[in-house]
């Protein structure tokens, strides 16, 4: 077997030399999906670690979403999916966000969104169309929990950034929407027309988007998420109202 890897010499971080290295191999196709990587022992060989610094680092591998690990047969490359690579963003985004993240979140979305529509109008298949009729429907019938209109809600959208049918897309809505279940459940908690103007706006969306009016759909996405501030803010109000009195009776007794 040709060698594929260099030995990495002696370093402290001996496995994240030999993940990075193996990542390396991966991002300059020297291995593709589905390409079983050489043996635990060919791999202790050629980068002259031990077995525990290997396996560390094909564990750190796997946890990324880069290496399928299967018991009895070996190790083998697999393509991240949307999560394993935007989840770290996510994570950025949430440890980083103001306090007044909502509103923040709801104004990214609006400089974002209504291009990604223009774009699913031009460039959807019908199989696309499928899905979000499918995702209508939920939306029109869910009633009985909120939770689950969450979801649904945010799949519509999500479904939409697929339907443009570029790869990218996906990845920066991502984690956009890791920080949304909160809101739009709060939003949908407080706000009473919350429900019915999302369908309003979601069914006036997919119909732009089938139709391959771009134009339409962009300025659809746009008032959907212009009111979608506006129920934020309702929501904010409430829940600011809903703390003050406690506030004042806490001065009160004080006092």
């Amino acid at each position: 077997m040709n060698k594929l890897f260099q030995s990495v010499g002696r370093t402290e971080l001996l496995s994240h030399t030999v993940e990075q290295a193996i990542e390396a191999a991966i991002r300059e196709g020297h291995l593709s999906v589905g390409d079983k990587l050489p043996s635990e022992f060919e791999l202790c060989s050629q980068f002259d670690v031990s077995r525990t610094v290997i396996r560390e680092a094909l564990r750190m591998l796997a946890a990324r979403g880069l290496v399928r690990i299967e018991k009895g047969r070996g190790v083998f490359v697999c393509a991240p999916s949307v999560e394993s690579v935007s989840n770290p963003m996510a994570l950025y985004l949430h440890m980083h966000v103001g306090p007044n993240h909502a509103l923040e979140v709801v104004r990214a979305r609006q400089l974002i969104e209504p291009v990604i529509a223009a774009e699913a109008a031009r460039r959807h298949t019908q199989e696309d169309v499928q899905l979000i009729m499918e995702n209508l429907e939920m939306l029109k019938t869910c009633t009985d929990s909120f939770e689950k209109l969450t979801q649904v809600d945010m799949d519509f959208h999500m479904l939409i950034a697929k339907a443009t049918h570029n790869p990218v897309i996906p990845l920066i809505i991502h984690p956009i929407q890791q920080l949304m279940p909160r809101i739009k459940l709060k939003v949908y908690l407080s706000v009473e027309d919350a429900h019915a103007s999302a369908v309003k706006w979601h069914t006036a969306i997919a119909e732009a988007i089938f139709a391959r009016n771009a134009e339409q759909a962009l300025e659809c996405m746009t008032q959907h998420l212009k009111i979608a501030e506006e129920h934020v803010r309702k929501m904010l109000a409430m829940m600011e109202r809903e703390v003050q009195p406690a506030g004042n009776g806490q001065t009160e007794q004080q006092a």
